[in-house]
């Protein structure tokens, strides 16, 4: 009976030990697709100083790309990332066209970041 009970002990711990490992092998693949999503969008933001066009289209085209790499990285998830890229396009062309869409994008974001979460059980009286 004891060799019973030692053997479901010991498959427990395996099972839990594998149920752990699988755990932080999705967490570690979740951590580098956020980390090449964000390598994605800054690799997109510098490619803008390449093949610039001429006078006005220059800016136009920098304030896209910046525009365009703020929205990526909201969908992403990367709320904090989206904010920093509106607040250079609006701090580089405050007269932009763009500019009011990125004020809005930046007060929907920042409203994402103070919702307060639910209390836990810590919180209840």
């Amino acid at each position: 009976m004891t060799q019973v009970m030692a053997f479901v002990l010991i498959a427990a711990a395996g099972g839990l030990g594998f149920w752990l490992w699988t755990g932080y092998r999705r967490w570690k693949q979740s951590q580098r697709s956020s980390e090449e999503r964000i390598a994605n969008v800054m690799a997109d933001a510098m490619t803008s100083a390449k093949g610039k066009p001429a006078g006005d289209q220059a800016a136009m085209a920098q304030q896209r790309l910046l525009y365009d790499a703020a929205t990526k990285a909201g969908e992403a998830g990367e709320v904090v990332l989206s904010i920093q890229l509106y607040a250079r396009l609006i701090a580089r062309f405050p007269d932009s066209a763009l500019g009011p869409q990125a004020r809005a994008a930046v007060e929907e974001h920042k409203k994402k970041l103070a919702k307060p979460k639910a209390p836990g059980i810590a919180g209840r009286g």
